[in-house]
């Protein structure tokens, strides 16, 4: 690629004018192709219904908005919290399957269910 194209993707295109007269057309069909699907999907209606709550209710809105962003931010702080602390012992993989091994391979006589923590142990 050239630093023609690196820079074209990294920076984008420019934005056509859409007062050009080269681009009007192109722009005025856009736009009906968005309104048109926005009614298809009755979007239009579900933007007018919360655009008039939020003019008619402006206080209850933004705290049902900021409330909303403060619920997300602290969920995801909690979930930050609950993997930072969570500890899991370090153990290599042989280190387990000895300690697995050696739980298997104790003599049947010294062995002893315990229920509560549904494992057999020493006497």
């Amino acid at each position: 690629m050239n630093i023609k194209g690196f820079r074209r993707m990294l920076f984008g295109e420019e934005m056509p004018d859409k007062n050009a007269p080269e681009n009007k057309e192109r722009y005025e069909r856009d736009v009906n192709a968005g309104r048109k699907f926005a009614k298809a999907m009755r979007i239009d209606k579900a933007a007018f219904t919360v655009q008039s709550f939020a003019t008619n209710h402006r206080k209850t809105f933004l705290v049902i908005v900021i409330g909303f962003m403060l619920a997300c931010f602290g969920w995801n702080v909690y979930r930050l919290m609950l993997v930072y602390n969570h500890r899991v012992p370090q153990q290599t993989a042989t280190e387990r399957q000895d300690s697995i091994l050696r739980k298997m391979h104790m003599p049947l006589e010294k062995k002893m269910f315990n229920p509560q923590s549904n494992e057999y142990e020493n006497n």
